[in-house]
């Protein structure tokens, strides 16, 4: 947040309250009295109005909505405002009143502002997930053709491409056979795009400011490079959380409880906190309960009082307790030996193509992740399924990268 010396009073209270066209902006002082009669501002002009309006002594709010951080790098300039706060306070054009009542009680929540490069894979991420709303749209239109005429699907996968001769032999009419080839186009394109997306995530994950934390996270069983880079980026700077009970908060995974005199009832989970790191996790809990023993053992004992989907979610959020601590603490995963997390370096090795592997070979990427966490020095092959795999020595990998070399 970006604050002129606290030394300089606040004399007005600013109330910007966002719409799709234009912001009702209005202030009062102290006493509640208007020093800025509510207005309209057009969207395009706020940047102009802001510089000519907004003064070192003013503190604004804002409502958190679609263009908020936008409009908060406007009003956020150096030397502009006295505080900046935001507020998840729905109003309209009758009601900016009230956010300013709130701003001048001090009652209004501040928000951890994301940095640009936090907001920028926050967008990427929100755009893959539209990608596969759309893509699921359109295979969901293609199984109701199949079930309205009531057609046997074939063997496998009903959109791979080995069932692509099935669709072109069925007869459908002219309408019909016109919007099954749309929507197999669709899926095509689309698929190919979520494809680029994930190339591009795999690129980003070894490169500052995600590399000095992914390392820790890919170590987790059932985290790749997907579900890391969305909780990375949901989460931000995990220092802002200052217990793992907040995190699992945020993410809206912790149970509700109701009380009301002498009843005390648990509640299914909140649901209240970012989507799509919910999502992440519980399929990273899925993946951890068919991979890992540990994890596995942990879901069935859950299972026995629990329905699977209370289970899987009670999984979820132990995986984020241990992502909080892993991050927080800067450690290795505590329930892996280090040929195990050499297993999880390869498998993120194999996911990179040469670019994103940045002048490494895949034994050396596998042996550069090990020393970040500061084990497996020694450690010179992996053996899964009775087939080793070699691992660049140490030196090799310290010569590439000498700054991973202890001091002294």
């Amino acid at each position: 947040m970006n604050s002129p010396p606290t030394s300089i009073p606040i004399t007005r209270y600013i109330g910007l309250d966002l719409h799709k066209h234009y912001i009702m902006v209005g202030g009062q002082n102290h006493l509640q009295q208007w020093v800025l009669r509510p207005r309209k501002v057009p969207t395009s002009r706020f940047r102009d109005w802001a510089s000519q309006n907004l003064k070192p002594g003013d503190s604004v709010v804002l409502e958190a909505t679609g263009n908020t951080w936008d409009i908060y790098d406007i009003v956020a300039h150096p030397g502009k405002v006295r505080q900046i706060a935001e507020a998840r306070v729905k109003t309209d054009t009758e009601d900016i009143k009230r956010l300013i009542t709130l701003l001048i009680a001090g009652i209004v929540p501040e928000v951890w502002v994301p940095p640009m490069h936090v907001r920028e894979l926050r967008s990427l991420i929100s755009f893959r997930w539209r990608l596969g709303k759309q893509i699921a749209m359109s295979k969901n239109r293609l199984q109701s053709v199949v079930q309205r005429f009531n057609l046997e699907p074939p063997e496998g996968h009903l959109f791979a491409d080995m069932n692509q001769s099935w669709w072109e032999a069925q007869s459908f009419s002219e309408l019909t056979g016109f919007q099954v080839d749309l929507d197999q186009q669709i899926i095509t394109v689309l698929e190919a795009q979520k494809a680029k997306i994930d190339q591009t995530l795999a690129e980003l994950s070894d490169t500052a400011p995600w590399a000095d934390d992914i390392v820790f996270l890919m170590q987790i069983p059932g985290f790749g490079i997907l579900f890391s880079m969305i909780v990375l980026a949901a989460i931000g700077d995990v220092s802002r959380f200052d217990s793992p009970k907040k995190l699992v908060g945020y993410a809206g995974i912790g149970a509700g409880v109701h009380d009301s005199g002498m009843k005390h009832q648990d509640k299914s989970i909140t649901k209240q906190g970012r989507r799509e790191l919910r999502w992440a996790l519980v399929e990273a809990a899925w993946g951890a309960v068919r991979s890992d023993p540990y994890w596995k053992a942990q879901y069935q004992r859950l299972s026995k009082a629990k329905h699977p989907s209370k289970a899987i979610v009670a999984i979820a959020r132990r995986l984020l307790v241990s992502v909080w601590y892993i991050l927080t603490n800067r450690e290795p995963y505590r329930q892996a030996d280090d040929e195990t997390i050499a297993y999880k370096m390869m498998i993120w090795s194999q996911r990179m193509d040469e670019k994103a592997l940045n002048g490494l070979t895949r034994q050396q990427f596998i042996k550069y992740g090990l020393l970040r966490l500061g084990v497996g020095q020694d450690l010179a092959r992996i053996v899964r399924n009775g087939v080793p795999r070699r691992i660049a020595p140490s030196e090799e990998v310290l010569a590439l990268r000498p700054d991973l070399r202890p001091p002294g």
